[in-house]
């Protein structure tokens, strides 16, 4: 008993851990969450998929046994015991319990008798008669189906732990032992998955997901399976008809919905039903669960804009969510591979009169080189305001586990990218820059060389360096080329003769799009300027050749659907109930009994009354009490 009760107990933390871990999710999120060595120990203890643990499925087969043996070898006593009233029960027996009391009365033995059997039956006893040589004895019983209710509650235990076996994917572990099953760590679409990693409509347990987009159907799912996933086919088709999303004024979901058709051979016509929320749709001992919600595949058109200044013109490029777009980017190949697209971004307002503020859409997605390696992006399609000024915002990071890193490229008056993206054109035409410097008297600016010519050159040469590495190139530069007294004096030389060229092209921009400079800038566009050079300074960390700016979409949603099928719960739903109903019988209606033994004796009757209970002994002393004095009174009242 005390064994069981610890494997309780275990199963109990289990469950507790399965609640609050999330379960069957990928290897690569346990490990951003919780770091390489906890996720190996927790990994370790089969924590991710605690249901299915061998050492959770052992407990389960062990207390199934172990309980089934015990309700083998006690349930026939109990029966009997429900039904038997201990009528052979001997006097210094009732003598001996703590709850007795004997009268000598001079009322005939029927009279007695009779009204024995009324006080029992009116205290809630059934009661039988025997008649011995010299006396006769009252047997009264009540609370029998508390031994009922230990037989359920056992009963119970199995059932649950039998329901818990089937649904705890037993077979397939066993399946995967033997190597018949072998998860899929590649990221291919589901008919390139081999057969090894394929389950057939014929597996009688699972749980997994598959997202949808609008309009679209699949017939399979995928399992989550330790560091990979198994595809898991369904005997029919389902389709996503429509998909609607409600938000709160915070942006949060507030409700979401799919329109499901159900194709199925058996049916006469498609069941189509509607699905929310904790209203799933149940087909054929399939729960269809509508669990989340993405992007659908939205369709992106994005303009990419050249970091190295080498134009100022956007270039067009078509893509979608989930695609893989190869392009070539100053004589390098780059794969665009956009992943997710947000309609809304609402953030907490920094105006006292408003709550939250809507950023507009954004768009995530990774550029990759040739080697391989990958940063990823969170670009927004609007303007965001800060400090009074609007920034085209663009996020950078190179894992997951990190967080974006903003690039903030200041918009003009009209809220366009484009006077920035000129300013960095005109900083990279060189042909400008000679211009430029030519025009401009620099000359005062001694550099190392006194040769005008090599002086202008070194002028064009640093801006270059600026464009490209930023100021942080600008410093390691001189760092390497220069002796370290010097150092502090070229650099602050360097910034000087930076500002001037910066500022001198910055006006001749202004002067293209008919700007008149001729009493100088007003704060606005000298704040632009400050941004712009800071925005140009971070460029060289950027890790991406080109900015990319969402100019339209056409926005498609999928929805999430968690697709389960557990046979084992029609055992564990009844167990359950069973379960409650033998705990309250236990102990709250438990096994009482009474003897009242009558004896004619030295010219008197002599009456016992004894009483015992197995359970509440404190409470059935104070019941038995009342019944005595119940006998009391109306004996010798």
């Amino acid at each position: 008993m005390n064994l069981a009760i610890t494997l309780l107990v275990a199963l109990s933390i289990a469950a507790i851990i399965g609640t609050v871990l999330q379960q069957n999710q990928s290897y690569t999120d346990y490990i951003i969450k919780f770091g390489p060595f906890w996720f190996d120990v927790f990994n370790q203890l089969g924590l991710y998929d605690v249901y299915s643990s061998s050492w959770f499925l052992f407990i389960l087969l062990f207390l199934v046994l172990s309980t089934s043996t015990c309700i083998y070898k006690n349930a026939p006593n109990m029966l009997r015991e429900m039904r038997e009233y201990r009528q052979n029960i001997q006097l210094k027996t009732l003598e001996n319990y703590s709850n007795t009391y004997s009268w000598t009365l001079p009322q005939p033995m029927a009279d007695v008798q009779h009204v024995t059997q009324k006080i029992f039956s009116h205290n809630g006893y059934s009661a039988r008669l025997k008649e011995g040589e010299s006396y006769t004895l009252i047997a009264g019983m009540k609370g029998g189906a508390s031994r009922l209710g230990y037989i359920l509650t056992h009963v119970a235990i199995v059932l649950i732990c039998i329901g818990g076996l089937i649904d705890g994917n037993a077979v397939l572990k066993a399946r995967e032992m033997l190597g018949q099953i072998i998860p899929e760590t590649q990221n291919i679409v589901a008919n390139e998955v081999p057969e090894v990693s394929r389950l057939g409509i014929n597996n009688q347990s699972f749980r997994g997901s598959v997202s949808i987009p609008e309009g679209r159907q699949t017939d399979v799912l995928f399992l989550n399976y330790k560091d990979g996933y198994l595809v898991q086919e369904l005997p029919f088709t389902v389709e996503v008809k429509d998909f609607r999303i409600e938000h709160y004024e915070s942006g949060q979901p507030k409700s979401f919905e799919s329109d499901l058709v159900i194709y199925d051979e058996r049916l006469d016509q498609p069941l189509e039903q509607t699905i929310s929320v904790n209203h799933p749709l149940i087909y054929d001992g399939y729960s269809i669960y509508q669990a989340s919600f993405s992007d659908g595949g939205s369709k992106l058109e994005m303009l990419a804009w050249p970091l190295n200044g080498e134009s100022n013109v956007g270039k067009k490029v078509d893509t979608k969510v989930g695609a893989e777009v190869p392009i070539n980017l100053s004589g390098e190949r780059w794969i665009l591979e956009p992943s997710d697209f947000r309609l809304f971004n609402i953030n907490p307002s920094a105006e006292a009169d408003k709550k939250f503020e809507n950023a507009g859409p954004s768009v995530q997605f990774k550029m990759r080189d040739k080697t391989g390696e990958a940063k990823e992006y969170l670009n927004y399609m609007v303007p965001v305001e800060k400090e009074g000024a609007y920034y085209y915002l663009s996020g950078v990071r190179s894992s997951p586990a990190e967080e974006f890193r903003y690039l903030y490229i200041p918009a003009d008056d009209k809220g366009s990218i484009k006077r920035f993206m000129n300013y960095l054109h005109a900083l990279g035409n060189e042909e400008l820059l000679r211009r430029i410097v030519t025009e401009q008297n620099f000359a005062g600016s001694t550099l190392p060389s006194t040769d005008a010519a090599q002086l202008n050159e070194a002028m064009i040469k640093l801006v270059g360096l600026f464009i490209e590495n930023g100021m942080d190139g600008v410093i390691d530069n001189v760092e390497k080329n220069v002796p370290a007294d010097k150092r502090e004096e070229v650099t602050k030389l360097y910034v000087r003769v930076l500002q001037q060229m910066l500022g001198a092209v910055y006006v001749d921009v202004l002067l293209n799009e008919g700007v008149d400079v001729s009493l100088g800038i007003d704060e606005k566009k000298a704040e632009f300027f400050d941004a712009a050079s800071a925005a140009m300074s971070a460029i060289g960390r950027y890790g991406s050749p080109v900015y990319f700016q969402l100019a339209s979409f056409v926005h498609l949603q999928a929805s999430g659907l968690q697709i389960a099928k557990a046979p084992g719960k029609n055992l564990v739903y009844p167990g359950c109930a069973m379960l409650i109903l033998g705990v309250f019988l236990m102990f709250y209606a438990p096994q009482q009994r009474l003897w009242a033994r009558l004896e004619e004796k030295d010219g008197g009757l002599r009456f016992v009354l004894a009483g015992h209970a197995i359970r509440n002994k404190l409470d059935f002393s104070k019941q038995y009490k009342q019944i005595q004095a119940q006998f009391d009174r109306v004996l010798t009242g």
